[in-house]
This record gives structure tokens, sequence and C-alpha cells, in this order.
């Protein structure tokens, strides 16, 4: 279990270089331990927590130890317009830009346009963002006296990271990057001719799945970018583990049953592919099926093992710190 005075140490090691973090985390403790002693010998029921409160916000203090003055705006609201634009970013430019490429494919438009309409309509939602918080928070700091609207509390304190997390940021942008070239890609087969120098659209997938399983699977790749904001912001346990077997459920079954109906190509593509093979197009195409289902199927099987792992190493972190 994680003590506040552990959070608190986090909290402010976080944004220093990782060379400097062994001796911050020394020079934290130690004003952290002193802190306490005072509190102590006040016969302080809460001397950790009194103590911390002392100390402050520790984005404030890792400033101090970093030279680094919080005066964009002034130090009573900087860390609250910085949270707060953060969170904005991180929620609000990729539903806009998800919206702007729907609207465009409901609207007819070609990919081209759509993907040029979700680059700009991201980059003018970042801007207008960073904009009008800004503006925002200038006039509060220029016009509010006193105290800020928010007072920090060492509930505000992150929880330090487990086991699993050390490499959380990478794994999440490249999570998201992935799926969201999947989406590109289900949208981009649809309209991109599959013969050299042919006019006609020739789609991979099969345009009746349109009715149903294509949208399908894009929700469920979009709620598999959520699931990978979720696990960065609050990492593995139990329960998210048993959410990320639903995810795969909901994705391997019915892909594997739509291989095996012969639904999820497009015949034509098929037939297109087949006249440009030699004759042992069969005997790929089914080698070629049995590579498919097995390798949806294991990845689904280790996506979900890995899970409850990465799960179980949360709980038991000696098993973590014994590798």
């Amino acid at each position: 279990m994680t003590t506040l005075t552990d959070r608190y140490v986090w909290a402010v090691v976080r944004t220093a270089p990782e060379s400097q973090r062994p001796e911050l985390e020394q020079e934290v403790r130690a004003l952290v331990a002193d802190a306490m002693d005072a509190h102590l010998e006040a016969a302080s029921p809460t001397a950790e927590r009194d103590a911390i409160v002392e100390l402050g916000d520790p984005l404030v203090l890792a400033a101090r130890y970093a030279d680094r003055p919080l005066t964009l705006i002034g130090p009573a609201y900087y860390l609250l317009w910085w949270r707060l634009l953060k969170l904005l970013l991180l929620i609000v430019v990729p539903i806009a830009t998800l919206g702007i490429g729907v609207g465009q494919f409901i609207a007819g438009a070609t990919v081209g346009a759509i993907i040029g309409s979700m680059i700009g309509g991201a980059i003018q939602v970042t801007v207008n963002l960073g904009f009008w918080t800004t503006v925002a928070f200038v006039i509060l700091d220029r016009s509010a006296k006193g105290a800020p609207m928010i007072e920090w509390t060492p509930e505000q304190l992150p929880e330090v990271p487990s086991p699993t997390q050390h490499s959380a940021l990478g794994q999440l942008i490249a999570s998201v990057v992935f799926l969201t070239l999947l989406l590109v890609a289900l949208v981009w087969q649809q309209f991109n001719p599959y013969l050299a120098g042919s006019d006609d659209v020739l789609p991979v997938l099969n345009p009746e799945l349109w009715s149903f399983w294509i949208p399908f699977f894009m929700i469920l790749t979009v709620a598999e970018i959520a699931f990978a904001l979720v696990l960065y912001f609050r990492g593995w346990s139990y329960a998210l583990a048993g959410v990320n077997v639903l995810l795969n459920v909901a994705f391997a079954v019915p892909a594997v049953w739509l291989w095996f109906m012969g639904s999820i190509l497009n015949p034509a593509f098929v037939d297109a592919v087949a006249l440009q093979t030699d004759d042992d197009f069969d005997e790929a195409w089914r080698i070629t099926s049995i590579i498919v289902v097995v390798s949806l199927v294991a990845i689904a099987v280790w996506d979900v093992i890995d899970g409850f792992y990465n799960a179980y190493r949360v709980r038991h972190p000696r098993l973590a710190s014994a590798r």
C-alpha cells in the first residue's frame, strides 16, 4: 500500500528528468519527514497529512526545484489552467475530430476530403481550446482577489504508478495510433480502387457489412481507445481485466464467425485476387483462412491473459520487484 508521502513524493519527482529523480526523491522525503516531526511534537493525530498540506501543491514544489517559475498566468491559477487545458485537449479534440470525420463520410465526401477535414478540424479545435481557455484564466487572474477557486488538498495526489505503468505513455500512444489507423482503414478501403488504372471502386470488405458490422467494429474501436485512456490514468485492476475480456470477445467472436461464413470479404475482391493468382488459389486461400482465424483467437487469448497478469502484478507488487 502506498502512503500519502509516497504519493506526494511521486507527484513532485515525476516531472523531473529520470536521472535527477533519485536525488530529488531523497530531498522531498526529507522535507516531509522534517515537517512531520514538527507536527508529531505537537501531538497531531494526522501529522503526515498536516505536513503535506503545509508543503503545498507538489507541482509548485517541483517547479521551485526545477527553477521553473509559474508565470504564464500567475501562480494562483497557473496549475488550474494547465490541468484543465490538458483535460480539455485530451477529451474534446479526439471526439470533435471523430465527429467531423463521421459527418464528412455521411455527407459523401471523398477519402482525401475526410482526412483533410479531420486534420484541419483537430488543429482548429486545439487552437480555439488553447486560446479561449487561456483568455478566460487571464481575465480571472487579473480580476480575482484572494485565494484561488480550488484549494489544493492531499486528496488530489496521484497514485504511485504500478509496475505495469512504467512505459504507460508509450503504450497509450501506440494503442491510440494503431486504433486510429484501423478506423481510417475501415473507411479508406471502401473508396480505394483495387485494380491499378481502374476507376471502379472495389472495397476489400463486403459492402453489405455497412448495414451493421462495420459500424459495430468502428464503435468497438472507439471503445478500445477509451479503454486505453482509462488504463493510462488508472492502471490495471481485476475489474478492467474483466472489461478487457468483454472487448476481446466482442471483437474476436464476430470476426471469426464472419470469416467462417465467408461474409467478411467482398466477393468481387476475392474474385479479382483469384484472377491475378495462379491455379493454387484455393490452397492458398485455405492456408490464409487458417492463419487469420488462429491469429485472431491467439491475439484475443493472449490479451486476456496479459490483462489478468497485469492486474495480478498490481495487487502483488512484490512479484514485479523480484524480477
